[in-house]
């Protein structure tokens, strides 16, 4: 048989092998048909995590790639030439600029495209040409140098050290900024600018420049001391036309000064508070009122002239709020401390300088309206007496230690009919509680000023050799009132918390008595019986000695 061309020849006899005899196909045996499904799934699994695989390498190529680029960078900028800094002084022509730079001023070529980005006083950057191609952040750190003053709107005056001074051009962050004599700048020597503005963040410290919420009424016991000072203070502020019309100077300030505790902070608030309320009410559109209270003793320092800045600063202050019409009381608390007298020898000679400085001050608010100085003192012996004479502190108020019906005034003020009573001290006066606040506080005060062995304290020797006996009532004072009537209401609060009877009773305020005289029957200063006597209060013969004659002394 001939095969026919394009056609595979077919066998035409015998069986095939694949094929049974009768003509029916062949299937391969079950178990070789689950074989190669099997093997299909394995590599198609594989085939899936070789494709995890090469993802996993391709993204760890592409960040060693940007690895690779950051350390050719890097590498380049090693063999980059340096960068160089300077502070301009100011545009020199069209593209070109004055600068200072490691000490050295010179002219050199700025970039096209920061001419009008640059401020006298910038930090630019420098190529190895020595051409500005950009800027770079200012310095943070120089020296701090007081202003002294002003010069146009480009150029300040610093004090170095005592009383040097140097001329410093302002930088970009000073151009428009309102300095006054005293503030701080941080300045750069080397290029000649002021840089920035240093806070006198200390002597904020000691300013406390809000309105008091005290009242006269708020004050016992001193009525007559707190219509001296508002005839002062107060009369020239509300009838300024009155002052003018009689040709009457206003006081410019007024000295407070007594034993302690008895009341001189408490007016000088009052009398910032009232002036507030006044200037309110006038309607006259002023900005209220400001209490610099100045803490005498911290404005103490150690370096030189340190103290007469702060001085500056505080008067720089009042004059700037009286500038814009409103009232301000400088209140120097503890004056003694700051002010002593000039060569006594009592203390260092730091008050050869301060001294001259408040009185420069004080003769400086002669040009101003609405500003008024009022200092207190304990020991107004030891004030230079320049600072007292007319002129200046030429009011002067002695606050006294309080008697008995000033006492009564001032217990009013802290034992008041709202207050929680005892059920026995109602009763006994048909149940009105202002006639029981009213035996409460006859009581107490009877028993405050009780001249009795008890209440003993001490025993004075003059120069002449008399002697006197002083009593608790003659170390009577606001403050221990106050400090009296607080102890009796905590003990009221602990007989509640105890499950005792509730409110104040006689018996609290005798026993708080009691407590404060045991405090105070060790007194200081024995060993300077003088300068003890002084802040007593008991003025004129020479005390030689001082005996203490309390319970305490007693037992010993």
């Amino acid at each position: 048989m001939t095969d026919l061309p394009g056609k595979p020849a077919v066998p035409v006899s015998g069986p095939s092998r694949e094929q049974p005899a009768g003509g029916s196909p062949a299937y391969p045996p079950a178990p070789a048909h689950m074989a190669t499904a099997a093997r299909v799934s394995q590599l198609e699994a594989a085939n899936r995590q070789l494709a995890r695989r090469n993802e996993e390498l391709a993204a760890g190529l592409e960040t060693a790639r940007e690895h690779l680029v950051a350390l050719r960078e890097q590498v380049g900028l090693l063999d980059a030439p340096p960068v160089t800094y300077g502070t301009l002084i100011g545009q020199a022509g069209p593209g070109t600029a004055d600068i200072v730079t490691g000490g050295r001023r010179m002219r050199v070529r700025v970039s096209p495209g920061l001419a009008g980005e640059l401020l006298p006083g910038t930090d630019v950057l420098l190529n190895e040409a020595l051409a500005i191609v950009g800027t770079g952040e200012a310095e943070r750190t120089g020296e701090v140098m007081a202003v002294h003053e002003t010069w146009g709107e480009d150029r300040l005056v610093v004090i170095v050290r005592g009383e040097d001074r140097r001329v410093l051009r302002r930088g970009a962050a000073l151009r428009g900024v309102n300095l006054r004599p005293g503030d701080l700048v941080l300045a750069d020597v080397r290029s000649g600018f002021a840089r920035e503005l240093v806070p006198a963040a200390e002597v904020e410290d000691l300013i406390l420049e809000e309105i008091p919420d005290i009242t006269y009424a708020d004050i016992g016991g001193l009525a007559s001391e707190i219509e001296a000072i508002r005839d002062a203070i107060e009369l020239p502020y509300l009838h300024p036309e009155l002052y003018r019309e009689h040709h009457l100077r206003p006081p410019k300030g007024v000295l407070l000064y007594g034993p302690p505790g008895c009341g001189k902070t408490l007016i000088a608030k009052a009398v910032a508070a009232s002036l507030a309320r006044q200037s309110a009410s006038a309607g006259t559109g002023a900005p209220g009122s400001y209490f610099l209270n100045v803490k005498g003793p911290e404005l103490l320092s150690k370096f030189v002239g340190e103290t007469e800045r702060q001085i500056r600063v505080v008067f720089a202050k009042a004059r700037e709020h009286a500038g814009a019409g409103a009232p301000v009381v400088v209140f120097f608390d503890e004056m003694d401390s700051l002010f002593r007298t000039r060569g006594s020898g009592v203390s260092s000679d730091v008050e050869t300088t301060i001294v001259p400085q408040l009185l420069a001050e004080i003769d400086g608010v002669e040009r101003l309206d609405n500003v008024i100085i009022i200092g207190a003192s304990n020991r107004e012996d030891m004030l230079d007496p320049a600072i007292m004479r007319p002129g200046r502190l030429d009011t002067k108020i002695r606050i006294e230690r309080p008697d008995a019906d000033c006492a009564r005034d001032i217990f009013g003020k802290y034992l008041t009919a709202d207050l929680p009573l005892r059920a026995g001290e109602l009763a006994a006066h048909a149940g009105s509680r202002e006639a029981t606040v009213t035996a409460l506080i006859d009581d107490v005060t009877g028993y405050l000023y009780t001249r009795s062995e008890d209440h003993l304290v001490c025993e004075l020797t003059y120069s002449s050799g008399r002697t006197e006996q002083l009593y608790f009532a003659d170390l009577a004072s606001g403050a221990m009132i106050s400090n009296i009537v607080g102890r009796a209401k905590r003990a009221a609060i602990k007989d509640v918390l105890g499950g005792g009877e509730p409110g104040i009773g006689r018996a609290h305020l005798r026993a708080a008595c009691d407590e404060e005289f045991a405090e105070n029957e060790d007194l200081p200063g024995a060993g300077s019986p003088g300068d003890w006597a002084r802040v007593l209060g008991r003025r004129g013969e020479r005390i030689v000695s001082l005996r203490p004659l309390g319970a305490g002394a007693r037992g010993r």
